[in-house]
């Protein structure tokens, strides 16, 4: 067996990720779950090696040896393409490698809120979108840049890292650089990005205070700006944000968010309960209405949650909303729903009916 038989079986089963290592059969991740390879023996260090080396050219190979550890894309003709990583560990060659996606779902297909269709609508701010790793952020993106490819005539810009989705230019035009393979590091890549005359923009996981600055700027300046951000809820994503600069600085950061800010977004993804549906986005969503705009600005974070109940005519949502929904679609199970809600509590008052507080008197 060769490594492109391997590829070919990742797209057949539709795998995301193939794991090879030593002491190991093949590995595939398929619906979030790690599964080894059935009737194969556990591979060699010269399997892996066999394997992975006729991968990389001379360069690669040089950088593996330098480092340790090299990143590069491959392409399979009639098969696709692939993100590897192939690094040393205990002595031997492993990879991982991650199946790039040519086709991009639309909101239905993703069982997303009509709501979201909003955030490609915006010509200039900043949209923010939260989660832990593996929680569907990219996919999400990648379905709403590509609303804006397919209506609207600008340039997208997008650093990446690493590229999960492959765009098709439309109406618009898609460059998409990729760390380590387009441009050597991030910082290099956000600091040419402006240069480069682009409508709207990735900027990737707002890291540290300088990603931040320079997405805040860029949607000060008329660009529509996405980011992503390891956070679980609004309140906590403003928390996360003014955490990178110092408290002298946290007025003027939070007068900036207020008036360019247009939403946030936070997704969480959830086991399904359908075969034709094996995992399910539950979101909350947060548009800079009035209200959310006067709590940023007076730093009454804590109020965002309510401000989120009362502004659903703008299409705002809680996560329980969003779970609830889902579950009155039979999408996830009420243990699934349970288990991922903020306040299970309230969730099983509203999957009865019960109205909760609709965040009156906030102000």
């Amino acid at each position: 067996m060769d490594v492109h038989k391997l590829f070919e079986i990742m797209v057949k089963h539709n795998a995301s990720d193939l794991h090879i290592k030593a002491g190991q059969p093949p590995v595939f991740r398929m619906q979030g779950s790690l599964s080894r390879m059935q009737n194969q023996a556990p591979l060699s260090g010269e399997d892996t090696q066999r394997l992975l080396l006729p991968l990389l050219n001379e360069d690669q190979q040089e950088t593996l040896q330098e480092r340790g550890n090299v990143d590069f894309a491959y392409s399979l003709p009639g098969v696709g393409r692939f993100r590897c990583n192939i690094f040393m560990q205990r002595g031997a060659l492993s990879a991982a490698i991650r199946k790039v996606n040519l086709h991009i779902p639309h909101y239905e297909e993703l069982n997303l809120p009509s709501a979201v269709g909003q955030l490609a609508q915006f010509e200039q701010g900043l949209v923010l979108i939260g989660g832990v790793t593996g929680s569907g952020k990219s996919t999400t993106l990648a379905s709403i840049l590509n609303e804006i490819n397919a209506h609207r005539r600008c340039h997208i810009l997008t650093i990446e890292d690493p590229i999960e989705y492959l765009f098709q230019d439309n109406k618009a035009i898609i460059n998409q650089r990729e760390i380590g393979i387009d441009v050597m590091d991030f910082d290099d890549a956000l600091r040419s990005a402006v240069r480069q005359d682009p409508d709207v923009m990735l900027v990737g996981e707002m890291r540290d205070a300088e990603t931040f600055e320079t997405a805040l700027t860029a949607s000060e300046t008329g660009h529509l700006v996405f980011g992503t951000i390891h956070s679980s809820g609004a309140a906590q994503t403003i928390g996360r944000l003014l955490d990178l600069f110092p408290e002298s600085k946290h007025d003027q950061i939070r007068t900036s968010l207020a008036f360019n800010m247009r939403a946030i977004m936070n997704q969480k993804l959830l086991k399904g309960a359908q075969k034709d549906h094996p995992r399910v986005p539950a979101l909350e969503l947060m548009f800079n209405t009035p209200m959310v705009k006067k709590l940023l600005q007076d730093g009454e974070d804590a109020k965002l949650h309510e401000a989120i109940k009362a502004d659903k005519e703008y299409g705002c949502q809680t996560f329980n909303v969003a779970l609830s929904d889902l579950f009155r679609r039979k999408l996830i199970s009420k243990d699934t729903a349970v288990r991922a809600s903020p306040n299970a509590e309230e969730l099983r008052m509203t999957m009865s009916g019960i109205s909760t507080s609709d965040g009156g008197g906030l102000m």
